[in-house]
Order: C-alpha cells, then structure tokens, then sequence
C-alpha cells in the first residue's frame, strides 16, 4: 500500500514518508516506565503520543505489533552506571521484595493509562523475564570485538566502536565531545578503559539484591540492553519505528543503535520518534527532579498546584493540543482551557445526534463538511498535527452549533458524513471518548451516566406537561434543580434539550 503518512525522523534530522520495511506489517517498539513510582503527566505524553499513532496505523490497514517494555530492572539512580538499582531502592525503603514493588506499580501505569483511553501493547516484555536474550546480547558484542570485561563488569568499548562505524549519530554528538562531558563522571573509574564507556553486564556488589548468574559474574545487565534485547526478539533485527520521550535520545537510544550494530553488522531501527517533554516552570517534570504531579493527583486534584480535579480526556485533550515535538507547559489555567475545549467537542458530539436533515445544505455548511475528512487526513499525514485536526473539529462543532439552532441547514447525506467524520477522528483517532468526560471526573461509568440520562429524560417530559399546562413555577424548578446536579437544559423550538454541563470538581 502506498502510504501518505510523514513522520519525522530524529536520525535523519528531518520528515520522511513513512514507508515500512514489510507492509502491511509494522513493527513499534516504545520504551516504557521504570517501575518504581506513580505514574506522572510525563509518563501520559509518550504514552498517548504513541497511541496516537498506533491507532492511526491502524486505521490507515497497517497490522501493527506494538511492544513497549516495562523496566524491573538494571536502571540505577541518575541513570547511571554505578549506584542503587531504583526499584531495589525503593524496595529497601518500603521493606517489601523488589518484584512486589514492579508489580504494584505496573498495576498503577496500567490503570492510569487505560483512564487515559490508551490501547494496550500487543506485547509487554519485562526486563527481568529476558535475562537471557540480554546475555546473548552482551556475548554477540563481546565476540565482536566492541566490548571488554573489567572486574567481572562488562563495558562497550566506544572508541573500538568508533573506528568502524560512529557513535553520536542520532545526538549528533561526537566521540569527543562525549568523552569531554565524561570526564568528571567517576561511575566505573578504574574499570572503564573510557568514562564515556558504558555498562552491558554489571558484577552486583553483596549489597545488591537483584541478580543472575552469567559467564562473567554474578549480576545485572546494563540498562541500555534491555530494548535492544527485547525489540529484536519481537520485532526483528530490522523493524520500523522505535520510540520514547526526547530525554531518551541520549545516552539510551545512542546507545541502543551501538549495541544493534555491534552485535548483528547493521541497525535496527528505520524511524526514531521523540516526543518532547512536559515542562512545569520551564523545566522538565520528571521523577528525579520531584516536580511532579501524579496522574491520580490529576483525577483527584490533591495538589497544591490543581485548583480542581481533572478528568483522564482532559489530561488527553491537553496533551493533544499540543504538536507532539513541542514542549508542553503544564498550568492550572492551561487545563482549565482544555477542559472547555473537550467540553465543546462533547457537546457538539452530543448536538450532533439530535440533528434534522433538511432536503439541501446551505453552501457554509456544505464546504466545511465535504472537506472536513480530507483536511483531518491532511493534517494527521503531516506528522501527526493534532493541533490542525482539532481546528478542523472546532470549525465543524461552529457548524454543529448553527445546525442545533436552526441557523443552518443540513442534507442527509452530508449529515451522515459529518456524524462519520466526528466520530472517527474525535473517537477512534484522537482517542478522546466524549462519552465518558464526564464519568471519567465523577467516578461514574458509562452505564451510570446512561441510566441519568433516561432518568432526565422522563423529567423532562414532566417539565414539558408542566409547561403546557401553564404551570411555569414547576417547569422553573425542574429546570433549576436539574442545573444543579450538572444538567443543562436548553429549550429549542423542536422542545428541551439537555447536556451534562461537567461541574467543577472539588478538592477533596
């Protein structure tokens, strides 16, 4: 199939159309948590980042197998090549079992990203089940000439490396400059023949907890083999997209290219995708820096930084608002505003199902729905420009708005492809299921809030008897206490219509 779709590459600097290795099939591999604390709003943007295009390759009749990992082991503090193992330390604080620390905060990344509206993986490999292949890894490099072995530890060799191929080509940074940055790094010194050398097979000292036995000594593997491990076990030793967040672009995914091409002659990846990072006073959010904001906090609005609760589509919303390349500043005011807008997509949605065709279209109406599609389409082949599709959504929910209130008119056919169009690209693309915003924020499901709308209904008609009957003081009521409990009802010519008006949630 011939494919409209461009992405930018991080390794060529610049868009390319995407053309995968073996269509229809595409192979992604994304890198996942370290599991070792609450997820954040910088665990949320590469997470839906990808689903974005995991769904979008999807739709475009791509069967896409989808592995992002989950890391339980290797990843030591400050990312480093010396110090505690993060999950162990936090395990040593909690006084619990390493795996019981994994597991309860996998279990907590899931939650919150199936509250995101985020697909699950089609496969999700674990560091710790894939010792082995990381082994394999660490012995190809070693026969190869591109690693040595330094007090039971295991070090890639980059200037061995760099003689033959170049290390520094998806930063752009050279050896130089690598090995300038590295020289106040004490991590390893006296085992690295380099400081900018970096650990494949770690020898664990008695105090550390998490360790295997190999031909080398008894411990871990370095964190950088774990993905390159595991994306050539499931994807092959070519495949076509691997992706994280831009803080990965370097030392990790410089160091993922290095270990493909010195175990196996030729890289592995065709696409690097980054997105970029949530900032919070212009610096990047992140667990190590503890400006973070967890994404229960988000749902609950327990921080001092949150005015209110925020529902997981409006976290969504926020984070699609944005081009995935470009920063993300994170505001209380910032999510107010996302909020109205999800807010004014659901309500559009909802209009949209109570519109009457009209036997012709009036010539506004029909050029924004004829080319609505294609401009979605447009944008989405441009690199995933969500903040386009959104301005070509916003431009049909004005159009929603005139038809709701009898300012416009609507053929049937150009209603049915208006209700396809809406429903396809703020649903199954964007991902943001209007239908549970509001549940999302109280706590309800779906079934729950269906069950108030039937509720509403049969008050409405009592609303409606009352009115006929003159009896405005009840009509009045009715529609006040229902504004209270978050229903807004409007009245139209065509009779009352109503919306869940999403009240404010307070902190609690």
């Amino acid at each position: 199939m011939e494919s409209k779709l461009v992405i930018y590459n991080t390794l060529t600097r610049q868009k390319e159309r995407f053309e995968p290795l073996h269509a229809p099939n595409v192979g992604m591999y994304v890198c996942g948590p370290t599991v070792y604390g609450d997820p954040h709003l910088g665990h949320a943007r590469p997470a839906i980042t990808f689903d974005l295009l995991f769904r979008y390759l999807r739709h475009l009749g791509y069967k896409v197998r989808y592995v992002r990992n989950i890391t339980d082991v290797g990843h030591l503090e400050n990312d480093a090549d010396e110090g505690e193992d993060k999950i162990a330390k936090k395990a040593r604080v909690e006084q619990l079992e390493p795996m019981e620390i994994a597991q309860y905060y996998t279990n907590r990344y899931h939650a919150a990203m199936d509250a995101l509206g985020c697909l699950r993986p089609s496969i999700e490999p674990h560091a710790t089940g894939h010792i082995i292949e990381q082994q394999q890894l660490v012995q190809q490099i070693l026969d190869h000439g591109f690693a040595y072995e330094s007090h039971g530890s295991i070090y890639f060799d980059i200037e061995a490396y760099n003689k033959q191929h170049k290390y520094g080509i998806l930063s752009g940074r050279s050896l130089e400059n690598i090995k300038d940055a590295s020289r106040d790094n004490l991590d390893g010194v006296g085992e690295k023949h380099n400081q900018a050398d970096f650990a494949l097979w770690k020898k664990a000292q008695p105090e550390h907890i998490m360790r295997w036995p190999s031909p080398w000594s008894d411990g871990f593997p370095g964190w950088h083999c774990e993905c390159t491990a595991m994306g050539r076990k499931y994807l092959g030793e070519q495949f076509d997209i691997h992706g994280g967040g831009m803080d990965l672009v370097f030392p990790h995914h410089e160091c993922e290219i290095a270990q493909a091409v010195a175990s196996q002659g030729h890289p592995m990846v065709k696409y690097w995708m980054h997105n970029n990072m949530i900032t919070i006073g212009g610096q990047k959010m992140g667990k190590s820096l503890g400006n973070f904001i967890t994404l229960e906090q988000f749902f609950t609005g327990r921080h001092d930084l949150l005015s209110k609760a925020y529902s997981p589509m409006v976290i969504r919303f926020f984070i699609l608002s944005a081009h995935y390349r470009g920063t993300v500043d994170f505001s209380d005011e910032a999510l107010q505003a996302a909020e109205k807008g999800l807010e004014k997509l659901t309500n559009a949605m909802q209009d949209l199902q109570r519109v009457q065709p009209a036997g012709q279209c009036d010539a506004e109406t029909e050029r924004v729905v004829k080319g609505l599609r294609q401009r979605c389409y447009d944008a989405m082949n441009d690199d995933l420009a969500t903040p386009q599709v959104l301005s070509h959504l916003f431009e049909a929910c004005t159009v929603i708005n005139k038809l709701t209130d009898h300012k416009a008119t609507i053929c049937p056919d150009c209603l049915k492809e208006l209700q396809e169009t809406m429903h396809l690209f703020v649903e199954d693309i964007l991902g943001l299921s209007t239908a549970a915003s509001f549940g999302a924020a109280t706590g309800d499901s779906e079934a729950r809030e269906q069950a108030f709308g039937r509720v509403v209904d049969m008050v409405l008609d009592l609303r409606a008897k009352a009115k006929a009957a003159k009896d405005w003081a009840t009509s009045d009521r009715i529609r006040d206490e229902l504004a209270a409990l978050g229903f807004e009802v409007k009245d139209t010519k065509d009779g009352a219509t109503w919306r869940l008006s999403n009240p404010a949630q307070p902190k609690h």
